[in-house]
Protein backbone atom coordinates (compact mmCIF):
# COMPACT_ATOMS: atom_id res chain seq x y z
CA UNK A 1 0.00 0.00 0.00
CA UNK A 2 2.80 2.61 1.04
CA UNK A 3 4.45 1.72 -2.40
CA UNK A 4 1.58 2.37 -4.45
CA UNK A 5 0.96 5.92 -2.76
CA UNK A 6 4.38 6.91 -3.45
CA UNK A 7 4.43 5.55 -6.99
CA UNK A 8 1.13 8.10 -7.00
CA UNK A 9 2.62 11.04 -5.88
CA UNK A 10 5.67 10.22 -7.89
CA UNK A 11 4.27 10.12 -10.93
CA UNK A 12 1.70 13.41 -10.19
CA UNK A 13 4.39 15.46 -9.35
CA UNK A 14 6.87 14.09 -12.40
CA UNK A 15 3.98 14.83 -15.16
CA UNK A 16 2.45 18.08 -13.52
CA UNK A 17 5.08 19.74 -10.93
CA UNK A 18 6.84 22.21 -12.88
CA UNK A 19 10.59 23.83 -12.57
CA UNK A 20 11.27 24.96 -9.38
CA UNK A 21 11.34 28.90 -11.39
CA UNK A 22 8.03 28.45 -12.89
CA UNK A 23 6.67 26.90 -9.64
CA UNK A 24 7.92 30.06 -7.80
CA UNK A 25 5.83 32.00 -10.94
CA UNK A 26 2.82 30.41 -10.50
CA UNK A 27 2.69 30.75 -6.73
CA UNK A 28 3.26 34.94 -7.75
CA UNK A 29 0.38 34.91 -10.12
CA UNK A 30 -1.46 32.94 -7.07
CA UNK A 31 -1.15 35.39 -4.44
CA UNK A 32 -1.98 38.45 -6.59
CA UNK A 33 -5.15 36.78 -7.76
CA UNK A 34 -5.50 35.98 -4.06
CA UNK A 35 -4.85 39.03 -2.88
CA UNK A 36 -7.51 41.06 -5.00
CA UNK A 37 -10.13 38.58 -4.17
CA UNK A 38 -9.87 38.62 -0.31
CA UNK A 39 -7.98 42.01 0.96
CA UNK A 40 -9.72 44.20 -1.89
CA UNK A 41 -6.56 45.60 -2.73
CA UNK A 42 -6.09 46.97 -6.24
CA UNK A 43 -4.12 45.65 -9.14
CA UNK A 44 -2.04 48.85 -9.14
CA UNK A 45 -1.54 48.10 -4.89
CA UNK A 46 -0.69 44.63 -5.76
CA UNK A 47 1.94 45.16 -8.26
CA UNK A 48 3.25 48.18 -5.86
CA UNK A 49 3.52 45.41 -3.11
CA UNK A 50 5.35 43.15 -5.40
CA UNK A 51 7.73 45.16 -7.06
CA UNK A 52 8.18 46.96 -3.60
CA UNK A 53 9.63 43.35 -1.98
CA UNK A 54 11.09 42.27 -5.28
CA UNK A 55 14.66 42.43 -3.75
CA UNK A 56 13.89 42.12 -0.12
CA UNK A 57 15.63 38.99 0.19
CA UNK A 58 19.30 39.99 -1.44
CA UNK A 59 21.14 39.42 1.44
CA UNK A 60 19.20 35.61 2.08
CA UNK A 61 20.15 35.39 -1.99
CA UNK A 62 23.66 35.89 -1.17
CA UNK A 63 24.55 33.40 2.16
CA UNK A 64 22.30 30.84 0.45
CA UNK A 65 24.21 30.86 -2.96
CA UNK A 66 27.68 30.83 -0.76
CA UNK A 67 26.41 27.98 1.24
CA UNK A 68 26.13 26.31 -2.24
CA UNK A 69 29.61 27.60 -3.34
CA UNK A 70 31.30 27.50 -0.64
CA UNK A 71 30.29 23.99 0.80
CA UNK A 72 31.14 22.60 -2.66
CA UNK A 73 34.56 24.31 -2.71
CA UNK A 74 35.08 23.00 0.86
CA UNK A 75 33.57 18.94 -0.33
CA UNK A 76 36.21 19.36 -3.55
CA UNK A 77 38.83 19.70 -1.57
CA UNK A 78 41.44 16.38 -1.10
CA UNK A 79 41.06 16.05 2.83
CA UNK A 80 37.03 16.41 2.62
CA UNK A 81 36.40 14.00 0.03
CA UNK A 82 38.61 11.38 1.80
CA UNK A 83 36.77 12.08 5.13
CA UNK A 84 33.00 11.57 3.28
CA UNK A 85 34.30 9.27 1.22
CA UNK A 86 35.39 7.20 4.68
CA UNK A 87 31.88 7.53 5.99
CA UNK A 88 30.09 6.44 2.70
CA UNK A 89 32.05 2.99 3.58
CA UNK A 90 29.72 2.43 6.41
CA UNK A 91 26.86 1.44 3.77
CA UNK A 92 27.31 -1.36 1.72
CA UNK A 93 24.07 -1.84 0.50
CA UNK A 94 20.83 0.14 -1.02
CA UNK A 95 19.53 0.34 2.09
CA UNK A 96 22.71 1.03 4.51
CA UNK A 97 22.96 3.69 2.21
CA UNK A 98 19.37 5.68 2.36
CA UNK A 99 19.51 5.07 6.11
CA UNK A 100 22.93 6.44 6.54
CA UNK A 101 22.33 9.81 4.32
CA UNK A 102 19.08 10.04 6.03
CA UNK A 103 20.77 10.07 9.49
CA UNK A 104 23.70 11.88 9.16
CA UNK A 105 21.59 14.99 7.16
CA UNK A 106 19.14 14.93 10.21
CA UNK A 107 22.10 15.45 12.66
CA UNK A 108 23.91 17.77 10.65
CA UNK A 109 20.26 19.67 9.92
CA UNK A 110 19.94 19.85 14.01
CA UNK A 111 23.41 21.71 14.32
CA UNK A 112 22.57 24.19 11.28
CA UNK A 113 20.30 24.23 8.61
CA UNK A 114 22.88 25.73 5.97
CA UNK A 115 25.94 22.99 6.89
CA UNK A 116 22.45 20.25 6.58
CA UNK A 117 21.57 20.89 3.65
CA UNK A 118 25.07 20.81 2.08
CA UNK A 119 26.68 18.38 3.52
CA UNK A 120 23.52 15.87 3.15
CA UNK A 121 23.70 16.50 -0.66
CA UNK A 122 27.67 15.97 -0.77
CA UNK A 123 27.42 13.03 1.10
CA UNK A 124 24.74 11.22 -0.76
CA UNK A 125 26.79 11.91 -3.97
CA UNK A 126 29.88 9.95 -2.17
CA UNK A 127 27.10 7.13 -1.58
CA UNK A 128 25.89 6.59 -4.70
CA UNK A 129 29.70 6.55 -6.05
CA UNK A 130 30.24 3.23 -3.66
CA UNK A 131 26.57 1.82 -3.98
CA UNK A 132 26.07 2.52 -7.59
CA UNK A 133 22.60 0.52 -7.26
CA UNK A 134 20.85 2.80 -4.96
CA UNK A 135 18.59 5.23 -6.39
CA UNK A 136 19.94 8.42 -6.51
CA UNK A 137 16.71 10.79 -6.33
CA UNK A 138 15.54 8.73 -3.02
CA UNK A 139 19.44 9.10 -1.99
CA UNK A 140 19.07 12.81 -2.45
CA UNK A 141 15.10 13.06 -1.04
CA UNK A 142 16.93 10.92 2.09
CA UNK A 143 19.28 14.15 2.32
CA UNK A 144 16.57 16.43 2.30
CA UNK A 145 13.72 15.05 4.42
CA UNK A 146 16.55 15.97 7.28
CA UNK A 147 16.05 19.25 6.79
CA UNK A 148 12.78 18.53 8.14
CA UNK A 149 14.05 18.96 11.66
CA UNK A 150 16.04 21.89 11.34
CA UNK A 151 13.47 24.34 13.11
CA UNK A 152 13.57 21.88 16.11
CA UNK A 153 17.89 22.72 16.42
CA UNK A 154 20.14 24.77 17.10
CA UNK A 155 20.04 27.65 14.30
CA UNK A 156 15.81 27.28 14.67
CA UNK A 157 15.33 30.87 13.98
CA UNK A 158 12.24 31.28 16.02
CA UNK A 159 13.29 29.85 19.27
CA UNK A 160 16.47 31.83 19.16
CA UNK A 161 14.86 34.90 18.23
CA UNK A 162 12.29 34.86 21.24
CA UNK A 163 14.92 33.83 23.17
CA UNK A 164 16.65 37.18 22.82
CA UNK A 165 15.82 40.52 25.12
CA UNK A 166 15.37 42.36 21.30
CA UNK A 167 12.38 39.79 19.91
CA UNK A 168 9.42 41.38 18.36
CA UNK A 169 6.89 39.77 21.34
CA UNK A 170 8.88 40.52 23.97
CA UNK A 171 5.91 43.32 25.54
CA UNK A 172 3.43 40.27 25.08
CA UNK A 173 5.51 37.48 26.39
CA UNK A 174 8.75 38.75 27.69
CA UNK A 175 11.32 36.55 27.25
CA UNK A 176 10.85 32.91 26.35
CA UNK A 177 14.58 30.71 26.96
CA UNK A 178 15.34 27.78 25.12
CA UNK A 179 14.51 25.20 27.79
CA UNK A 180 10.76 25.97 27.13
CA UNK A 181 11.29 25.38 23.70
CA UNK A 182 13.80 23.52 21.92
CA UNK A 183 14.34 21.33 25.34
CA UNK A 184 10.56 21.79 26.08
CA UNK A 185 8.68 18.18 25.71
CA UNK A 186 6.91 18.63 22.78
CA UNK A 187 9.95 19.40 21.07
CA UNK A 188 12.03 17.03 22.51
CA UNK A 189 9.36 14.31 21.44
CA UNK A 190 9.19 15.87 18.07
CA UNK A 191 13.13 15.64 17.33
CA UNK A 192 13.88 11.89 18.27
CA UNK A 193 10.41 10.64 17.04
CA UNK A 194 11.56 12.00 13.38
CA UNK A 195 15.26 11.38 14.09
CA UNK A 196 14.54 7.44 14.80
CA UNK A 197 11.90 7.43 12.33
CA UNK A 198 12.88 8.80 9.11
CA UNK A 199 15.60 6.79 8.37
CA UNK A 200 13.36 3.74 8.59
CA UNK A 201 10.86 5.67 6.48
CA UNK A 202 12.90 6.66 3.10
CA UNK A 203 13.98 2.96 3.72
CA UNK A 204 11.18 1.70 3.24
CA UNK A 205 10.63 4.14 0.26
CA UNK A 206 13.28 2.38 -1.90
CA UNK A 207 11.21 -0.59 -2.60
CA UNK A 208 8.59 1.63 -4.29
CA UNK A 209 11.28 3.57 -5.88
CA UNK A 210 12.89 0.79 -8.15
CA UNK A 211 9.56 0.43 -9.42
CA UNK A 212 9.18 4.17 -10.76
CA UNK A 213 12.50 3.31 -12.33
CA UNK A 214 16.25 4.55 -11.61
CA UNK A 215 18.02 8.15 -12.75
CA UNK A 216 19.70 8.31 -15.60
CA UNK A 217 23.28 6.71 -14.47
CA UNK A 218 25.20 9.41 -17.00
CA UNK A 219 24.08 12.04 -14.28
CA UNK A 220 25.67 10.48 -11.80
CA UNK A 221 28.32 10.17 -13.56
CA UNK A 222 28.87 14.09 -14.20
CA UNK A 223 28.23 14.55 -10.70
CA UNK A 224 31.17 12.51 -10.04
CA UNK A 225 33.30 13.89 -12.23
CA UNK A 226 32.90 17.73 -11.47
CA UNK A 227 33.86 16.55 -7.91
CA UNK A 228 37.02 15.57 -8.89
CA UNK A 229 40.16 18.42 -9.42
CA UNK A 230 42.55 17.21 -12.15
CA UNK A 231 45.35 17.35 -9.42
CA UNK A 232 48.63 16.09 -11.86
CA UNK A 233 47.65 19.20 -13.71
CA UNK A 234 47.58 21.60 -11.02
CA UNK A 235 51.08 19.92 -9.40
CA UNK A 236 52.77 19.57 -12.67
CA UNK A 237 52.13 23.28 -14.40
CA UNK A 238 55.30 25.14 -13.43
CA UNK A 239 54.81 28.89 -12.20
CA UNK A 240 56.97 30.59 -14.61
CA UNK A 241 56.08 34.60 -13.66
CA UNK A 242 56.24 36.18 -10.33
CA UNK A 243 52.36 36.64 -10.44
CA UNK A 244 51.93 32.50 -11.06
CA UNK A 245 54.70 31.98 -8.00
CA UNK A 246 51.97 34.18 -5.90
CA UNK A 247 49.14 31.80 -7.18
CA UNK A 248 50.76 28.97 -6.64
CA UNK A 249 51.79 29.91 -3.09
CA UNK A 250 51.01 27.53 -0.46
CA UNK A 251 52.36 30.75 2.36
CA UNK A 252 49.55 33.16 0.75
CA UNK A 253 46.90 30.35 1.27
CA UNK A 254 47.89 29.24 5.06
CA UNK A 255 48.22 32.95 6.22
CA UNK A 256 44.81 34.66 4.87
CA UNK A 257 43.18 31.01 6.53
CA UNK A 258 44.89 31.18 9.71
CA UNK A 259 43.45 35.18 9.50
CA UNK A 260 39.55 33.88 8.81
CA UNK A 261 40.11 31.01 11.46
CA UNK A 262 41.24 33.17 14.05
CA UNK A 263 37.93 35.63 13.38
CA UNK A 264 35.86 32.02 13.91
CA UNK A 265 37.22 31.61 17.55
CA UNK A 266 37.49 35.35 18.09
CA UNK A 267 32.83 34.76 17.39
CA UNK A 268 32.89 31.86 19.29
CA UNK A 269 34.18 32.70 22.35
CA UNK A 270 32.78 36.58 22.07
CA UNK A 271 28.75 34.93 20.89
CA UNK A 272 28.67 31.27 22.34
CA UNK A 273 27.48 28.00 19.63
CA UNK A 274 25.99 30.89 17.65
CA UNK A 275 26.52 29.15 13.98
CA UNK A 276 24.36 30.90 11.60
CA UNK A 277 24.67 31.62 8.04
CA UNK A 278 27.53 34.08 8.15
CA UNK A 279 29.57 32.20 10.04
CA UNK A 280 28.79 28.70 8.75
CA UNK A 281 29.72 30.98 4.94
CA UNK A 282 33.09 31.80 6.63
CA UNK A 283 34.49 28.45 8.18
CA UNK A 284 33.24 26.99 4.52
CA UNK A 285 35.31 29.29 3.18
CA UNK A 286 38.46 29.55 4.84
CA UNK A 287 38.43 25.99 5.33
CA UNK A 288 38.36 25.72 1.16
CA UNK A 289 41.02 27.84 1.08
CA UNK A 290 43.31 26.16 3.92
CA UNK A 291 42.24 22.78 2.05
CA UNK A 292 43.24 23.32 -1.02
CA UNK A 293 46.84 24.74 -0.51
CA UNK A 294 47.21 27.22 -3.02
CA UNK A 295 45.31 30.36 -4.67
CA UNK A 296 45.34 28.92 -8.22
CA UNK A 297 43.97 25.11 -6.72
CA UNK A 298 40.93 26.92 -4.68
CA UNK A 299 39.91 29.69 -7.57
CA UNK A 300 39.57 26.32 -9.74
CA UNK A 301 37.32 24.81 -7.43
CA UNK A 302 35.53 28.06 -7.61
CA UNK A 303 34.96 28.22 -10.92
CA UNK A 304 33.19 24.72 -11.07
CA UNK A 305 30.75 25.96 -8.08
CA UNK A 306 29.55 28.71 -9.16
CA UNK A 307 27.52 26.87 -11.90
CA UNK A 308 25.52 25.18 -8.50
CA UNK A 309 24.38 28.99 -7.31
CA UNK A 310 21.62 30.08 -10.66
CA UNK A 311 19.05 28.76 -9.71
CA UNK A 312 19.16 30.80 -6.10
CA UNK A 313 20.25 33.79 -7.64
CA UNK A 314 17.38 34.27 -10.21
CA UNK A 315 14.44 32.21 -8.07
CA UNK A 316 15.33 34.08 -4.36
CA UNK A 317 13.63 37.75 -5.85
CA UNK A 318 10.31 36.26 -7.47
CA UNK A 319 10.04 34.81 -3.30
CA UNK A 320 10.53 37.87 -1.88
CA UNK A 321 8.28 40.11 -4.08
CA UNK A 322 5.86 36.78 -2.78
CA UNK A 323 6.21 37.95 0.52
CA UNK A 324 6.08 41.63 -0.18
CA UNK A 325 2.36 40.80 -1.84
CA UNK A 326 1.60 38.63 1.09
CA UNK A 327 2.23 40.63 3.90
CA UNK A 328 1.53 44.12 2.56
CA UNK A 329 -1.95 43.14 1.27
CA UNK A 330 -2.72 42.06 4.91
CA UNK A 331 -3.34 38.90 3.18
CA UNK A 332 -0.91 36.45 5.67
CA UNK A 333 -2.66 38.72 8.83
CA UNK A 334 -5.66 37.42 7.91
CA UNK A 335 -5.23 33.52 6.92
CA UNK A 336 -3.38 33.78 10.61
CA UNK A 337 -6.65 35.34 12.20
CA UNK A 338 -8.71 32.96 10.90
CA UNK A 339 -7.21 30.23 12.27
CA UNK A 340 -7.15 31.78 15.84
CA UNK A 341 -10.72 32.33 15.38
CA UNK A 342 -11.23 29.01 15.65
CA UNK A 343 -8.94 28.06 18.49
CA UNK A 344 -8.94 27.75 21.46
CA UNK A 345 -6.54 26.54 24.62
CA UNK A 346 -5.69 23.17 23.86
CA UNK A 347 -5.56 23.42 20.01
CA UNK A 348 -4.13 26.87 18.99
CA UNK A 349 -0.72 25.51 19.20
CA UNK A 350 -1.63 22.71 16.84
CA UNK A 351 -4.16 24.92 14.47
CA UNK A 352 -0.92 27.53 14.62
CA UNK A 353 1.66 24.41 12.99
CA UNK A 354 -1.50 24.01 10.67
CA UNK A 355 -2.13 28.08 9.97
CA UNK A 356 2.05 28.20 9.60
CA UNK A 357 2.04 25.34 7.34
CA UNK A 358 0.11 27.27 4.78
CA UNK A 359 1.65 30.43 4.97
CA UNK A 360 5.15 28.83 4.40
CA UNK A 361 4.27 27.99 0.69
CA UNK A 362 4.07 31.86 0.21
CA UNK A 363 6.31 32.95 2.87
CA UNK A 364 8.90 30.08 3.09
CA UNK A 365 11.46 32.05 5.67
CA UNK A 366 11.03 31.21 9.21
CA UNK A 367 12.63 34.42 10.17
CA UNK A 368 10.43 36.23 7.85
CA UNK A 369 6.99 34.13 8.60
CA UNK A 370 7.44 34.67 12.59
CA UNK A 371 7.34 38.49 11.61
CA UNK A 372 4.14 38.56 10.61
CA UNK A 373 3.04 35.14 12.26
CA UNK A 374 4.54 35.56 15.63
CA UNK A 375 2.84 38.75 17.46
CA UNK A 376 -0.74 37.71 16.06
CA UNK A 377 -0.14 33.88 17.33
CA UNK A 378 1.88 35.01 20.77
CA UNK A 379 -1.48 37.59 21.18
CA UNK A 380 -3.60 34.84 21.24
CA UNK A 381 -1.65 32.48 23.14
CA UNK A 382 -1.92 35.58 25.95
CA UNK A 383 -5.45 36.08 25.62
CA UNK A 384 -6.52 32.37 25.31
CA UNK A 385 -4.10 31.03 28.52
CA UNK A 386 -1.90 28.80 25.81
CA UNK A 387 1.43 27.96 26.40
CA UNK A 388 3.45 30.63 24.24
CA UNK A 389 6.09 28.47 23.93
CA UNK A 390 4.61 25.70 22.63
CA UNK A 391 2.87 27.64 20.59
CA UNK A 392 6.01 29.17 18.95
CA UNK A 393 7.71 25.72 18.24
CA UNK A 394 3.98 25.39 16.49
CA UNK A 395 5.00 27.85 13.98
CA UNK A 396 8.55 26.91 13.99
CA UNK A 397 7.26 23.20 13.05
CA UNK A 398 4.43 24.10 10.77
CA UNK A 399 7.52 26.05 8.51
CA UNK A 400 9.68 23.08 8.61
CA UNK A 401 6.83 20.68 7.79
CA UNK A 402 5.71 21.92 4.59
CA UNK A 403 9.29 22.49 3.02
CA UNK A 404 9.25 19.26 2.14
CA UNK A 405 6.69 20.08 -0.60
CA UNK A 406 8.20 23.87 -1.62
CA UNK A 407 11.18 23.67 -3.57
CA UNK A 408 12.51 26.78 -2.37
CA UNK A 409 14.62 25.12 0.51
CA UNK A 410 15.64 22.10 -2.03
CA UNK A 411 17.38 24.40 -4.48
CA UNK A 412 21.03 24.70 -2.75
CA UNK A 413 20.42 20.82 -2.58
CA UNK A 414 19.56 19.87 -6.24
CA UNK A 415 22.16 22.41 -7.50
CA UNK A 416 24.60 20.40 -5.82
CA UNK A 417 22.88 17.11 -6.86
CA UNK A 418 21.86 17.77 -10.55
CA UNK A 419 18.61 17.52 -10.07
CA UNK A 420 15.20 19.14 -10.46
CA UNK A 421 12.77 19.12 -8.14
CA UNK A 422 10.40 16.88 -9.78
CA UNK A 423 12.82 14.04 -9.29
CA UNK A 424 13.02 13.90 -5.42
CA UNK A 425 9.28 15.47 -4.46
CA UNK A 426 7.11 12.57 -4.88
CA UNK A 427 9.52 10.88 -1.93
CA UNK A 428 9.03 14.26 -0.14
CA UNK A 429 5.05 14.16 0.00
CA UNK A 430 5.68 11.04 1.64
CA UNK A 431 8.07 12.43 4.43
CA UNK A 432 5.60 15.43 4.88
CA UNK A 433 2.27 12.93 4.97
CA UNK A 434 4.12 10.59 7.64
CA UNK A 435 5.89 13.56 9.68
CA UNK A 436 2.22 14.90 10.41
CA UNK A 437 1.73 12.48 13.09
CA UNK A 438 4.83 12.90 15.35
CA UNK A 439 4.28 16.53 14.86
CA UNK A 440 0.62 16.46 15.79
CA UNK A 441 1.50 14.20 19.06
CA UNK A 442 3.87 16.22 20.05
CA UNK A 443 1.99 19.32 19.86
CA UNK A 444 -1.66 17.88 21.16
CA UNK A 445 -0.51 15.28 23.86
CA UNK A 446 3.17 17.07 25.21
Amino acid sequence: MLGAITNFFDRMVRRYLPDAFLFAIILTFVVFILGLIFTGSSPVKMVEYWGGGFWGLLQFAMQMSLIVVTGYILANSPIVKKFLGKISKLANSPGQAVLLVTLVASIACLINYGFGLVVGALLAIHVAKRVPSADYRLLMASAYSGFLLWHGGLSGSIPLEIAGDKNIVIEKVGIVPVTETLFGAPNIFIVVSLLLSLPLLNRILMKSAKKVGQIDPELLALQAKAMEIDEEVLETKEATTPAERLENSRIISLLISLLGLAFVIYHFVENGFDLNLNIVNFIFLFLGILFHGTPRNFLNSVSGAVKNAGGIIIQFPFYAGIMGMMSSSGLSEQLSLFFVDISNEYTLPWLSFISAGILNFFIPSGGGQWAIQGPIMMEAATQLGADTAKTAMAVAWGDAWTNMIQPFWALPLLAIAGLKVRDIMGFCVMVLLWSFIPISIGLLFF
